[in-house]
């Protein structure tokens, strides 16, 4: 998880889409690579751009990685950035939701729109307590049993963007 793992310079260019994503999932420092791979694949399913925040616990061009996005890798729109803020300020009049086990609402409960930005925290630490203090009316999360500690990421994050496409009506 250090810098180092992060991309290097000539790797870090994303496929540009041509129209506007339907939603932009943000990922603050992942570390598994086969949770980002899988996590691109649902946004080339659905059209979102994929954001990371480094640094990463990997190198974007990593086997685990690659594999898991499959074959479908090179149709990902994807960039890696240095902060949120970097994304805030590129996307400023996009709703930020952030996903975390300590939020008191529902994702169910939330009123997505197109071009929203949802937010998921690393793997073993989740999202930093100053950004989850910063948008505690923005705090989402899915409904669990106090049996499980948490979920995979991959997992929540696909469960989340697909309710954000069903209340927007699907991909097409």
């Amino acid at each position: 998880m250090s810098e180092s793992a992060s991309l290097p310079e000539d790797q870090s260019s994303p496929v540009r889409s041509e129209s506007d994503p339907i939603l932009h999932i943000v990922l603050h420092q992942p570390e598994i690579p086969q949770n980002t791979g899988n996590i691109g694949r649902t946004c080339v399913a659905i059209g979102a751009r994929l954001w990371l925040i480094r640094p990463l616990g990997f190198k974007v061009d990593d086997r685990s990685l690659k594999r898991a996005g499959m074959d479908y890798w090179q149709h990902l729109d994807w960039e890696v950035v240095d902060s949120l803020d970097e994304i805030r300020r590129r996307l400023p009049a996009a709703q930020v939701w952030c996903l975390t086990k300590t939020a008191t609402r529902l994702v169910w409960d939330a009123t997505f729109q197109r071009g929203d930005i949802l937010l998921f925290g690393s793997e073993s630490r989740g999202l930093p307590p100053s950004i989850l203090q910063e948008l505690p009316s923005r705090n989402l999360k899915l409904p669990m049993s106090d049996l499980v500690r948490s979920l995979n990421l991959a997992s929540t994050a696909n469960t989340v963007a697909y309710e954000a496409v069903r209340q927007l009506g699907g991909i097409g």
